[in-house]
């Protein structure tokens, strides 16, 4: 695990999850799997967490998680609409409580004016009980400085920290 990572963040998480009896599945982009060997760092880790896809490139979030094609088309992998349809999909195709999802621009290269290098989407879906009306997926949008590796590290924190801010919200 990046040792940028807070250590005590997992452990949050692990403990939410285990008194709400809820799950965990994570769709990662910029963050390449970090935040599900975070998660899994922690003993007991199978309790709550299902699993983590990397879906890096845009056919993986389409083929994996029902990203739609018009959605990459139009607003890029970088963007709340892709953000929002990760995190419902790993939600969805996992049948968990909660699904998180990052995209994000890591750097050194690829970012734009709209978009520059440090610029992460972070999507946090819930599944209410059926028939409840109470499934919603929320999505942030953060600027973070530094490297490749300080970027990644810092969204997997703030990844676990909202995460964690929409548990306790329940």
């Amino acid at each position: 695990m990046n040792d940028a990572i807070d250590r005590d963040l997992p452990r949050d998480v692990a403990d939410a999850l285990c008194d709400a009896e809820e799950t965990l599945a994570v769709a990662e982009s910029c963050t390449g799997g970090l935040i599900g060997a975070a998660i899994t760092a922690v003993p007991g880790a199978s309790d709550y967490f299902d699993s983590g896809l990397t879906t890096y490139a845009y056919d993986a979030k389409r083929r994996h998680l029902g990203v739609s094609r018009e959605a990459l088309d139009e607003h890029g992998a970088v963007s709340e609409p892709v953000a929002r349809q990760m995190a419902r999909g790993i939600r969805d195709v996992t049948d968990v409580t909660w699904g998180v999802s990052t995209t994000g621009i890591a750097g050194p290269t690829g970012g734009t004016a709209a978009n520059p290098v440090g610029t992460v989407y972070i999507g946090v879906s819930y599944a209410g009980p059926w028939g409840s009306e109470e499934s919603y997926a929320t999505i942030s949008r953060y600027v973070f400085d530094g490297d490749r590796a300080a970027v990644r590290a810092r969204t997997v924190d703030q990844a676990l920290v909202d995460l964690l801010a929409e548990i306790d919200s329940r």
